[in-house]
C-alpha cells in the first residue's frame, strides 16, 4: 500500500490529487486491475469530477455548504458536525481502473481530495488490486 501525504490550506477545499495518485500507482507497479483509494479521516473524502474548469470544484464546494451548513443545530460538541456530514456525501473511497500501469479516467475527469475541516495534514491510502486471470 502507498500513502500519499498532503496539506490543505483552508477549512473547505478540493485538492486535485490525480497526479499524486498516478505516481502512487506507478510505485505499486500495478499494470492492470484497480486501485482502491481510501481516505482514513472522518472529516475528509474523495471524489471524481470535472477538472478542466476549476469553477466546477468551487461550485460543488458551495453546493455541499448549502446542503450542510456550518451552523446546526448539531449535538456534536467539536464544532465540525458539518464536516462529518459533508464527508458522508463525498464518501471515503474510490475504486479506479488501472490499465497499462496508469489510472484510467474520462477526458474531463480528475480525482479530488475533499477537505471539510482544515487546514490539516492528511493522508490518502492507495492499495493495488491486481487483475487476476
Amino acid at each position: 500500500m502507498e500513502r500519499v501525504s498532503l496539506k490543505t490550506s483552508r477549512r473547505k477545499e478540493w485538492v486535485d490529487i490525480t497526479d499524486l495518485l498516478g505516481e502512487a500507482v506507478a510505485r505499486l507497479d500495478l499494470s492492470a486491475g484497480a486501485a482502491l483509494v481510501f481516505v482514513p479521516h472522518t472529516t475528509a473524502g474523495v471524489t471524481v469530477n470535472e477538472g478542466a474548469d476549476p469553477a466546477v470544484a468551487e461550485d460543488l464546494e458551495g453546493v455541499l455548504c448549502r446542503l450542510v451548513p456550518a451552523a446546526g443545530p448539531y449535538r456534536h460538541a467539536e464544532g465540525n458536525s458539518d464536516a462529518h456530514a459533508q464527508t458522508l456525501l463525498a464518501g471515503p473511497s474510490l475504486l479506479l481502473p488501472v490499465e497499462g500501469g496508469r489510472v484510467r479516467l474520462g477526458t474531463w475527469q480528475r480525482v479530488f481530495f475533499c477537505e471539510f475541516d482544515g487546514p490539516r495534514a492528511r493522508e490518502v491510502w492507495v492499495q493495488a488490486l491486481p487483475l487476476r486471470e
